[in-house]
């Protein structure tokens, strides 16, 4: 075999690329004779092109001018793109291997490439040369269904989904339907019977709204301005949310936004830049907000914002110092839980749960069929919710209505009978749990002198005595499952200022009852799905094509897989997600991590402003709405309106929320008007092995449906564009389309050996098979209960987080479950807002707070809504708004809903669907009073996740009619050592809305 390096290969190999090189005007030209799509590609640029390699000596030039190709004599100076090689070995290498990113990337760090030019002729170039391939360029993908319709796929948070095109409009969206040739589906059999689910995919309530929004009145189709701002004049912020904007062209939007960047950072220096997002955005691994908007923010450097936990608050800075489980926020694993369920279960208590609604984030109504078979067993169902929510009106069982916000004190209150009743199991809390003598002292009041009865729980919870009594009788004496949460372990009570130790007391409460065996977990049949955990398709939480390893969950699985340049973000500027309003007002405020590898990740205390970092000054808003989802969210209007604030732009798809506080406005498409790539339900890194919701593990090649509407761009581009002004272009795309970046996630992934990449993207969805029954993952926690190694497929926690040995034990310093927590003993022991013993803590702002109380007699919950996911599908004149449970239409608005009790109606004068105005010292919200018997008197539901906030007067100071929940939900800490949101700890009142506006 030649030596590439040798002294004799050297000068074949230059004879070779020498020849090769002078034959690129030939090949270009006779590409464009065959192919008429690739002549019009070639008239597109008139540049120069020249290439180098300098231990050869060899230069060849071309020149692209009005559509034709030649050889050209050029010297540096004169070309328009310039690449130059170190050396002829590395240029062959490169060749030799065509998508060899590795190779390639290593080449451009080790400086044996170089590329000179400006970004978008050096990009144009390159992609251009990747087209000789053969072909015309053109991919064919989609299923003919004659008529002139093509049915594509796409994918959203609410499921997968067909999609029926004609002469380029949508004309139906719906649900994945399977055929023969996908994925074999799983069978359960228990207890006689055998269950195998459905062979199709379901979808949210919402996404039946899909076609409406994509096609709403409220899109945003052209690049805006406001147009009172001048960014050579004035900029008049305090205006920011009550101008008028007029439209401009995409290089006057992105010459303001790009100059403004350039401006910012040379006028403050660091961190003067902030970029924020919410939580989800439209699916998939390239568009995500974790992938292409973080490579382009590290990419200028910009003060990161630190996210909260905001669906797993009491999991996280709570029930993970007792149980572990870092990596899921807190909250439990669910392998294997729906078989052992079915088989095993007697009972499953619903705390605080609704699946029906909240459906495990994006696990739509998978886990309905479940619990319907549950029922079918005559498992017994009770549910634990001050609303009769959806679940329990589906499934029926006892409905036990608590106070909001009492927190724990009904465990403490079945945690009595149990110990006195001797109803829990001595062994397993022997051998397994440690703390378990001074929980009990406490429970039976020798401690403070107070026994935890079920009797002295009714004063808190309005739940009569005898009830927790009977409750506690039935639990602890038969096979239970507990679901705390949507999940195991998310939203609801979490989420308020008792939701620390609630969460925590579900964790002791399962140890009480031995936690892993047979029929006794955590779940609600909304997870643990017998699908192949071993098939790895990498989440959006893994990072796309972000290059981040420190923010994303990159460097689990993708960096190794999928080659691609480094991103890192030299600003280490953070601001907690929930102090943004009071960081841009310039106050100095405090926050603690989200980190899911240790348990004491989250004691690590950060401040803004940073030292020797600028303060924010420029802010980049990307997608959703805070007015809609983080509390007292009127703090952001007065913040947006702050001279403090130089700049604001606002990437959205629709003009809604904070999108009217924006400077300039750049109008970005759905997921629906571009490529992408994912996996329903798989968030990666966020939450390992999400997927398990689902029946069927589904991949989809999110085709491009149609063309973007109006002048609206995919995120990639604009990013893009910008990053071409910036001179970052190559930096950020490699030179890739998004269809590229698709493309090497599929070879990343272990797709290749089943499903050849001409076949996926046709066809537009693949299956993964159910593994064999003795390859499905085994129950989780059944480990842990008899005394093995850790054998649910997951590497986690990391192995200097065993005490012992790797995988034996948990991830607690006992390595046992554990009632008083070691790690909150080591923080904080006399810390009085959580101590290392779950305790009894009033709320801070509710029945104990005597004033405000009788000011503010009505506790108002607000959970994640059923008919929209947070602000995404809400709005827009969609179709969602007119089903009458989430908005009703009076006068000819649509008006956000509040469910009251009856009586609470009566007293105040308040009829059905009638206006009200809710309201507290935070502000006030119109609303449409719907009244039912669902809620005990004395509580308010409405959900969170309005996209519409519109203040009647003055943005941040007036009432709001749009719906915005989170106007009058506070904005402190949980704790003080935490980065929490209390959601559901708010006391308001109602009453009714007069025409002016009067009570």
């Amino acid at each position: 075999m030649l030596n590439l390096f040798s002294p004799a290969a050297k000068n074949v190999s230059g004879l070779f690329l020498k020849a090769m090189l002078k034959s690129l005007p030939a090949l270009f030209r006779l590409k464009g004779l065959r192919y008429t799509s690739f002549s019009r590609r070639l008239a597109e640029k008139n540049i120069s092109v020249l290439i180098s390699i300098r231990d050869c000596g060899i230069q060849t030039a071309m020149r692209f001018k009005d559509g034709k190709v030649s050889a050209a004599k050029l010297c540096e100076e004169d070309a328009d793109v310039h690449f130059i090689f170190n050396d002829c070995a590395t240029v062959i290498k490169l060749m030799s291997k065509p998508g060899n990113y590795l190779g390639i990337l290593n080449a451009m760090k080790n400086f044996r490439v170089d590329v000179r030019g400006p970004d978008q002729e050096v990009i144009w170039f390159v992609q251009t040369l990747k087209l000789l391939s053969p072909g015309d360029g053109t991919i064919a993908y989609g299923t003919d269904l004659g008529g002139g319709v093509t049915r594509y796929v796409n994918n959203t948070n609410g499921g997968p989904v067909f999609v029926h095109v004609k002469d380029g409009r949508i004309l139906r969206i719906t649900p994945i339907q399977f055929d023969e040739s996908d994925g074999a589906s799983w069978t359960i059999h228990a207890r006689g019977r055998s269950f195998t689910p459905p062979r199709r995919g379901t979808i949210n309530p919402y996404v039946f709204g899909l076609r409406s929004l994509i096609y709403s009145k409220d899109r945003l189709l052209y690049p805006m301005k406001r147009v009172d701002f001048n960014p050579d004049g004035e900029r008049n912020p305090q205006n920011r949310g009550k101008s008028g904007y007029e439209r401009i062209t995409w290089d006057e939007a992105l010459d303001i936004v790009a100059g403004e960047i350039r401006r910012v950072k040379k006028e403050h220096g660091p961190g003067a830049i902030l970029n924020s997002s919410g939580s989800h955005h439209t699916w998939g691994n390239i568009g995500y907000w974790l992938s292409a908007k973080t490579r382009f923010m590290n990419s200028i450097g910009s003060s990161h914002v630190v996210h909260n936990p905001d669906s797993w608050e009491g999991w996280f800075w709570g029930a993970m110092h007792h149980w572990g489980n870092s990596v899921r926020n807190g909250a439990s694993d669910t392998y294997g839980t729906i078989e052992d369920c079915l088989k095993e279960a007697e009972m499953i208590v619903f705390w605080s749960s609704d699946p029906e609604s909240t459906s495990g984030v994006y696990g739509a109504f998978e886990g309905t069929v479940r619990r319907q078979w549950a029922k079918s067993l005559g498992i017994k169902m009770v549910h634990i919710d001050p609303y009769y929510n959806h679940t329990a009106a589906l499934l029926g069982g006892k409905w036990i209505a608590p106070r909001p916000d009492t927190g724990n004190a009904m465990a403490l209150g079945i945690a009595y009978v149990w110990i006195t009743e001797n109803l829990y199991d001595r062994e397993y809390v022997a051998e397994r749990t440690t703390g378990f003598e001074k929980w009990q002292a406490y429970i039976l009041g020798e401690t403070d002198g107070i026994p935890k009865t079920p009797e002295w729980q009714e004063a808190e919870t309005n739940v009569p005595g005898r009830v927790v009594r009977s409750l506690a009788r039935q639990w602890g004496s038969c096979k239970t499952y507990l679901s705390p949460g949507g999940l195991a372990g998310f939203g609801g009570a979490c989420r308020c200022a008792t939701g620390i130790e609630w969460a925590r007391s579900m964790v002791c409460l399962m140890a009480m009852q031995g936690l892993g065996k047979p029929g006794v977990n955590v779940g609600c049949l909304q997870q643990g799905a017998p699908v192949d955990t071993h098939f790895y398709f990498p989440g959006y939480a893994e990072g796309g094509f972000s290059g981040d390893l420190d923010n994303t969950g990159l460097r689990l699985n993708m960096y190794q897989r999928m080659p691609q340049l480094p991103s890192m973000n030299p600003v280490s500027q953070i601001i907690p997600r929930l102090r943004i309003p009071e960081a841009i007002l310039g106050e100095s405020v405090e926050g603690y991590p989200t980190d899911p590898k240790s348990i004491e990740g989250q004691f690590r205390k950060f401040g803004y402003p940073a030292p020797g970092h600028s303060p924010i000054h420029l802010y980049y808003k990307y997608g959703g709405s805070h007015f809609g989802t983080m509390g007292d969210s009127n703090r952001y209007a007065r913040a947006y309106r702050s001279d403090r604030l130089e700049f604001v732009v606002n990437q959205s798809i629709w003009f809604e929320g904070e999108a009217k506080f924006a400077d300039i406005l750049l109008p970005a498409c759905t997921n629906f008007e571009r490529w992408d790539i994912g996996e329903t339900a798989n968030s990666g890194g966020y939450s390992h092995h999400q997927f398990i919701q689902w029946n069927h593990r589904v991949i989809t090649m999110q085709h491009k449906c149609i063309e973007p509407l109006g002048e609206s761009r995919s995120d990639y581009q604009i990013f893009l564009d910008l990053a071409e002004r910036l001179g970052l272009g190559n930096l950020f795309s490699e030179a890739m389309t998004e269809l590229d970046w698709c493309r090497r996630l599929f070879d990343g992934s272990d797709l290749p050996g089943r499903v050849s990449w001409k076949q996926f993207l046709k066809k537009g969805y693949y299956v993964v098979p159910a593994p064999a029954e003795a390859n499905r993952a085994p129950v989780s926690w059944r480990w842990f209960a008899e005394g093995r190694t850790k054998d649910v497929p997951e590497l986690a926690p990391l192995p200097a987080d065993y005490t012992s040995q790797w995988r034996k034990g948990l991830q607690t310093q006992s390595g046992k479950l554990e009632f008083e927590s070691s790690s909150l003993k080591r923080f904080a022991p006399d810390d009085p807002e959580r101590p290392p013993l779950p305790t009894y803590i009033p709320s801070w702002e509710g029945h104990h707070t005597k004033e405000l109380y009788a000011k503010y007699p009505l506790n108002l919950i607000s959970p994640h809504p059923r008919y929209s996911f947070h602000t995404m599908f809400d709005g827009k004149d969609s179709i969602i708004n007119d089903v009458r449970d989430h908005r009703l239409l009076i006068d000819g608005y649509y008006y956000w809903i509040v469910r009251m009790n009856r009586e609470d109606a009566q007293r105040r004068g308040i009829e059905h669907n009638s206006l009200v105005r809710m309201f507290n010292d935070r502000g006030e919200v119109v609303l449409a009073a719907q009244l039912t018997d669902r809620l005990p008197p004395g509580t308010v539901h409405s959900a969170e996740g309005s996209a519409i906030y519109e203040p009647l007067g003055e943005p941040g100071a007036s009432p709001d009619r749009g719906g915005c929940i989170n106007v009058l939900t506070p904005s402190r800490n949980i704790i003080t050592r935490s980065h929490s949101t209390p959601s559901n700890t708010c006391l308001v009142q109602v009453e009714p809305w007069r025409p002016g506006g009067e009570a």
